[in-house]
């Protein structure tokens, strides 16, 4: 099958007070796990998550970033995904060993962790709970359950080739025009199958569910990678170190050397441009490479 852009559509129940949004993740997720050699089991998760943060950006309408993170003990020790407003994303995890089990034993004592990053000077918004439920799925819509006022549903799917979810919204309402809508239609986005949500057109897999709805579908909202990291930002870092820190590094590695857990670009600083650092000069990047 022909692979899909990276997108995020809208749509509406026009009779019923109802909104949803699908995403489908191709390139860019692609991007996210060509980086670095995640086991397959982690794959799908962090892809689940990936399409979790678009989709929940995109209903935030942001003008920043959103962040969750799933932080654990046992063998996945995190999984972080940010997705901007205007939905550039990137993803990262971090884990040991062999993985096996369900996402409770793998991430073993562990707790959920929402961010809102404005990126305007206003303060940012962080929760954290507890986790609870069996899959990425079940997570979030526990960790809504109890912060959203709005009724919401997800479903979502990954692998290594693509990741996608589906949303449902409850929109408040004066008076009911269909009591009934919102029972009907979670239902019938229950039927939606793991490989309908990561291969299906959005107007295709709309049809399948809601033919006999009236669903108005909007203009898809492109969906890209993208990692913010620079060298200027890692010669920040050095110097919040601070030059003492700095200095041992050179003395016993001969240079300082820095991946960015995101894209896994590298970043090299020889002694001079370590000292450049601490001169409010950064070297331009003739050593820097990617793997």
């Amino acid at each position: 099958m022909k692979s899909q852009p990276d997108a995020l559509h809208r749509f509406l129940f026009e009779n019923a007070a109802i909104r949803g949004e699908r995403v489908h993740l191709d390139a860019s997720w692609r991007t996210v796990v060509e980086r670095h050699d995640y086991p397959p089991v982690l794959q799908q998760l962090m892809g689940e998550l990936t399409a979790a943060a678009v989709l929940l950006a995109a209903t935030l309408k942001l003008q920043g970033s959103l962040i969750l993170q799933i932080q654990g003990k046992g063998a996945i020790k995190l999984l972080v995904v940010e997705c901007t407003g205007d939905l550039q994303l990137r993803a990262t995890a971090k884990w040991e060993g062999e993985l096996h089990g369900t996402l409770p034993q793998l991430v073993g004592d562990g707790r959920f962790v929402i961010t809102l990053d404005p990126k305007s000077g206003a303060q940012a918004y962080q929760g954290i709970v507890a986790l609870e439920g069996e899959t990425v799925t079940e997570i979030l819509q526990h960790y809504m359950s109890r912060s959203e006022q709005l009724e919401t549903r997800l479903w979502l799917a990954a692998d290594e080739n693509g990741a996608a979810g589906m949303l449902l919204q409850k929109l408040p309402e004066q008076e009911s025009r269909d009591a009934d809508a919102w029972t009907r239609v979670t239902k019938l986005g229950a039927t939606l199958q793991r490989d309908e949500l990561l291969q299906l057109p959005t107007a295709e897999l709309l049809r399948r569910l809601y033919h006999e709805e009236n669903v108005r579908l909007f203009d898809a909202q492109p969906v890209s990678f993208h990692c913010g990291c620079s060298r200027e930002k890692v010669a920040t870092m050095l110097k919040m170190l601070g030059r003492e820190e700095i200095d041992g590094i050179l003395l016993e590695q001969g240079g300082v050397e820095i991946h960015c857990e995101f894209c896994n670009h590298l970043y090299v600083f020889d002694p001079v441009d370590a000292a450049l650092v601490f001169t409010d000069t950064v070297a331009p990047a003739v050593s820097d490479t990617r793997h």
